[in-house]
């Protein structure tokens, strides 16, 4: 799914991302993104076994040791590593399986889909963010969105 009226609606409805392989170093696209989205009002919760703490937050091994509602689990890691992360997805009842720029694992999707998850891939929840409420047309990138109303949610 990557149609912009269901990518909004996406980072519109959800509050807490998982994101797994987040990196403690900060010149990581992991961390960037996670600290973007982090400052934009969404609970990040790290899942990665190397760190007992991220951004803040509590890191978690795996995504089955976390014990809270989670929206969107976000996969920073190699396309081949994404299916047993998209079947922790669907056993912690996440809404999302959102693969990183790069990341494109079809059978994972699938399966994940075919469990009620939507699931995007190949996109970075922090450009999308900044791409379709506001961010990134403020520094001059093209966001291919054209609208003459300002967005009506802004998380800042």
């Amino acid at each position: 799914m990557d149609d912009i009226n269901t990518l909004r609606r996406i980072l519109r409805e959800a509050k807490v991302i998982a994101v797994v392989g987040l990196s403690a170093d900060w010149f990581r696209p992991s961390f960037f993104a996670a600290k973007y989205m982090q400052e934009h009002g969404y609970r990040v919760i790290p899942v990665n076994p190397k760190y007992a703490e991220i951004l803040g937050e509590k890191c978690y091994p795996s995504l089955c040791d976390i014990h809270q509602p989670v929206d969107i689990v976000d996969v920073f890691r190699k396309t081949a590593d994404v299916l047993p992360i998209a079947e922790d997805a669907i056993k912690i009842g996440a809404k999302v399986l959102w693969q990183q720029l790069g990341v494109r694992n079809e059978e994972a999707a699938a399966k994940a889909r075919a469990a009620g998850l939507q699931t995007v891939m190949d996109r970075c929840v922090k450009i999308e963010h900044g791409r379709l409420f506001g961010g990134l047309n403020w520094v001059g990138v093209n966001t291919k969105v054209i609208s003459a109303k300002r967005p009506r949610w802004l998380a800042y």
